[in-house]
């Protein structure tokens, strides 16, 4: 049967009837990335009009305390002639002009930086393209195909959309969480075969009856990837993202679709799904690459640490119609109940590098 008119829920529905149930790192993997129906493939999610607002459309003193920090590792770098500055998933470009319109200021800056860019939606890198053409960007598709400069990488909410897998305690034994299908409409199920419990991890040794063990695995992979990019030629990565600082038994699988908690099943393609990150099994696989993992920070100390507040209070001076507006918009970058404590801010870096925000070890 031709695809040609069949929404991602019939393609999930004809693979589960041919395959038999999948697994929920499978089925997210299509439902975010699926070359034509995949929900990052197609229209701008962000925003008002989006599914969910980031950071950086709250307020542009996100992206410019990013910016100061990529500068003054820039120097820490030894202010290199050349390196490269990587974003992954840059969304609308927002953050990355914020941040290079402080960041470019730095002597030297501007000739040395080589922009790449992680992105695979069309609209996206369209907007990209708009707004960083000062820059000269090239977009890339596989993290790979970067020189051998110098590397610094920003991932703002990039990682708790990679696919994850879940396991369920059943009888002492693990078993893998699926998708399949019940009475023709899509639900979750368990494989019939326990799964190996070395292979789960020593954080789930103790769970109990009918909790969730939730791995993370391509954000790991992922993150290796990177760092092994980074540890011969020197630089770092910071990613903020939402999540645990410790690795834990639990379920955070959501599905957001205009601004609102949908069912994770309901619309495949249609809901962005995410998860909370693991950081500390991202620091693990630092580690294992050879760099140096910072001690993890929360966002709102980490953005207060560059000067947040301070930047706050010169924009409000000079433009005191939007004294309310940043108001706000500080809180809820840095408010506790808001995105200051759940939002976390992890750096992996070169031994040698001090980079700002974090407390020294």
């Amino acid at each position: 049967m031709p695809e040609q008119g069949l929404s991602l829920g019939d393609l999930i529905d004809m693979q589960i009837r041919q395959n038999g149930p999948m697994s929920l790192a499978t089925y997210m993997g299509l439902c975010l990335t699926h070359p034509t129906r995949g929900y990052y493939r197609k229209a701008d999610p962000l925003g008002v009009k989006g599914d969910f607002i980031t950071a950086p459309e709250i307020s542009q003193t996100f992206g410019e305390m990013i910016g100061a920090w990529i500068a003054d590792l820039y120097f820490q770098m030894g202010a290199p002639e050349k390196f490269t500055l990587l974003e992954l998933g840059p969304g609308r470009g927002t953050l990355m002009a914020d941040a290079l319109r402080v960041a470019t200021r730095a002597t030297g800056f501007a000739a040395a930086l080589d922009l790449k860019l992680y992105e695979t939606n069309p609209v996206l890198i369209a907007m990209q393209r708009d707004r960083l053409a000062a820059y000269a960007p090239e977009w890339i598709d596989e993290v790979e195909t970067i020189g051998s400069a110098p590397l610094v990488v920003i991932a703002n909410e990039f990682f708790d959309a990679l696919p994850i897998r879940q396991f369920v305690r059943r009888n002492g034994k693990w078993y893998e969480r699926s998708v399949g299908l019940s009475q023709g409409k899509r639900s979750f199920g368990l494989s019939p075969t326990p799964y190996d419990e070395a292979l789960i991890g020593e954080a789930f040794a103790t769970a109990d009856e009918g909790e969730v063990a939730e791995i993370g695995l391509a954000a790991q992979q992922f993150m290796g990837q990177i760092c092994r990019l980074i540890a011969p030629r020197g630089g770092a990565i910071l990613t903020l993202d939402y999540g645990h600082a410790e690795t834990q038994p639990g379920e955070t699988l959501q599905a957001l679709a205009r601004h609102t908690h949908v069912d994770p099943l309901a619309q495949p393609g249609a809901a962005d799904l995410t998860a909370h990150v693991d950081f500390q099994a991202l620091g693990r696989a630092a580690r294992m690459a050879g760099l140096i993992v910072h001690p993890l920070a929360e966002q709102g100390p980490f953005l207060s640490s560059l000067g947040l507040a301070e930047r706050h209070s010169a924009l409000a001076t000079a433009n005191p119609e939007k004294a309310a507006s940043l108001a706000t918009a500080f809180d809820r970058l840095t408010s506790p109940d808001q995105m200051g404590t759940l939002f976390k801010v992890l750096c992996a870096s070169s031994p040698g590098l001090r980079p700002a925000g974090f407390s020294v070890q």
